[in-house]
């Protein structure tokens, strides 16, 4: 019997290998990268060597000049412009809200969140319909109250219902200040 025997041997890959064929492809890519680069040395130059433009002087500026402020002999702003021991006529400490009169159920609504939806007469009297936030339908009447700040209707017609409030006037006493809500005002 005859015994063919392969001088060939398998390929058997060893790090050397490796090594040796890594090292052989990055010096075939250092290679490609050392072109001539002449053109782009003269663009530098060229960009170099261009006239610069030239840069304007700082402006000058004037010297800051000190203001003394003196309002020594002025009124102080923070002091009241009407004197409380100087009574024209007009005291508004009179005029108070009456804190022992029973609140109504409309009382507890800001004004600008009641509107006036129609009118009811009967008999003679005429009724304002107010609806409140929470979308509930009120009778009013002349004399009823109103709103935050002690709104009394006064009027009651077909277009608005008119009030007088009684707001404080920012110096200690209360002012009255007219009002109204119109029909199918939001």
């Amino acid at each position: 019997m005859i015994t063919l025997k392969s001088t060939l041997r398998p390929a058997v890959l060893t790090s050397a290998t490796l090594k040796s064929a890594v090292l052989g492809a990055g010096l075939l890519m250092l290679g490609g990268c050392s072109q001539d680069i002449s053109d782009l040395q003269s663009f530098i130059a060229q960009t170099k060597s261009a006239h610069v433009g030239s840069v304007e002087p700082i402006p000058q500026f004037k010297p800051y000049e000190s203001f003394s402020y003196t309002a020594a002999e002025l009124r102080d702003p923070f002091m009241a412009t009407v004197d409380p021991e100087e009574d024209d006529g007009m005291k508004t400490s009179l005029l108070n809200p009456d804190s022992s009169r029973p609140r109504q159920p409309l009382e507890v609504f800001p004004l600008d969140t009641l509107s006036m939806v129609g009118i009811l007469e009967q008999n003679d009297q005429q009724w304002g319909l107010i609806k409140d936030p929470q979308n509930i339908v009120h009778r009013v009447q002349v004399g009823n109250y109103m709103g935050q700040s002690e709104g009394r209707i006064i009027e009651i017609n077909e277009s608005a219902i008119y009030l007088v409030e009684i707001v404080p006037d920012g110096i200690g006493g209360y002012i009255e200040r007219d009002a109204s809500i119109a029909i199918g005002g939001d």
